[in-house]
């Protein structure tokens, strides 16, 4: 499986991601915001976190206008399947790509620990080897994840199977650190081959730093 890894000036999670993915038995390749064209043979597209463009005008805003986001928009229209990450989530919801958008957090802290995730729906690739209700905890580090879509956007989302995963205690009872609707930490397209979520899945690969939930999260994609 080939996992290609988009990089924007400010984009800081590549590597991490594409040790996930290599320690999972892909291979990877990284892929400048430049380039105005996704490589054939990709299985998976990743836009990875960090802080493109410095997060100025809004965390994404700028990266959308990047060469390499026209190719995005055509793999993801061809039903290629994509990835964000954090930032990536931004980028993606910031090119329409995804519903809702990410706002400066509720008490407007930078944000860094692991969280628990709660799995809504299970219906897809990206969340297929976990159940649903199931719990994992992952890393979350943002200052801007605050979910927002307005209601009808909201009905449509849970219509449509289309909420990943929402912040919830080791429980799984609710407890929203950023203020997102409905405690939303990842959301799908209609179509569900775009997937986007705050947390870090690429930094839960390894017990021994906290966590080796992310491997299930990201096996999905393996056995699509």
């Amino acid at each position: 499986m080939k996992v290609t890894i988009l990089q924007f000036p400010g984009t800081n999670c590549e590597y991490d991601t594409q040790h996930a993915f290599e320690k999972l038995g892909c291979s990877t390749e990284i892929l400048w915001h430049k380039s105005e064209e996704v490589s054939s043979d990709t299985d998976l597209l990743v836009v990875a976190g960090g802080f493109s463009y410095g997060d100025y005008l809004r965390s994404g805003a700028i990266a959308k206008f990047s060469p390499v986001m026209k190719a995005v928009g055509k793999y993801a229209a061809n039903g290629g399947k994509v990835l964000g990450i954090c930032n990536g989530f931004q980028v993606l919801t910031e090119a329409g790509l995804l519903p809702g958008a990410l706002k400066r957090n509720e008490h407007l802290h930078f944000i860094s620990k692991h969280h628990h995730l709660k799995v809504q729906n299970n219906d897809n690739d990206f969340l297929k080897e976990l159940n649903n209700g199931d719990v994992v905890n992952i890393p979350i580090a943002h200052h801007d994840g605050n979910y927002y879509i307005d209601e009808d956007g909201l009905k449509e989302l849970k219509a449509n199977n289309q909420i990943l995963v929402t912040y919830c205690d080791e429980n799984g009872n609710e407890l929203n650190p950023n203020g997102s609707v409905d405690s939303i930490a990842g959301v799908c397209n209609k179509e569900k081959n775009v997937f986007g979520l705050m947390p870090h899945p690429e930094r839960a690969m390894e017990a021994i730093l906290g966590s080796d939930d992310g491997v299930k999260m990201l096996e999905g994609f393996l056995k699509a």
